[in-house]
């Protein structure tokens, strides 16, 4: 009985831990990371469209592309590319302005490759912002 219950304790995987990773925003004084790692997932804190000089686009298509360079700067800076997303969720200040949203959306994903994503028609964002985009990515190399 001893033996038994010795070889069924010894077949029970033990609970592991997550290895959890935070990717520090640049100015100190923001109250959130970057993006935080979790095991091999990647969890990207929403994306206003400032410019590297803190300037926002006037109108939702440059501000639609700003948003995705945005994205598309920070995950390289953590070694990762587009491709490893695999859901997005889109807030947009007016939900009139989702195609114009989505006209450039589309421009930075692989044809037939494009993320799950939920849009939401919202009542302001951060710094009078037309969008906000968050995503989850996939690390495949820890």
């Amino acid at each position: 009985m001893k033996l038994t219950l010795i070889v069924m304790l010894a077949g029970l995987s033990l609970p592991t831990v997550a290895k959890v990773k935070n990717y520090p925003h640049p100015d100190d004084s923001a109250p959130y990371s970057l993006a935080t790692q979790v095991d091999n997932i990647v969890y990207l804190s929403g994306q206003v469209p400032l410019d590297e000089n803190g300037n926002m686009p006037e109108t939702i298509t440059a501000q639609s592309h700003q948003v995705m360079k945005n994205i598309k700067r920070t995950l390289s800076d953590i070694g990762l590319a587009m491709e490893d997303i695999f859901k997005c969720t889109v807030m947009i200040d007016d939900i009139q302005q989702w195609p114009d949203f989505n006209a450039v959306y589309v421009t930075y994903f692989s044809r037939g490759q494009l993320p799950a994503r939920s849009a939401f028609g919202v009542d302001g964002l951060p710094m009078g912002a037309m969008v906000e985009v968050e995503c989850m990515a996939h690390k495949r190399r820890m």
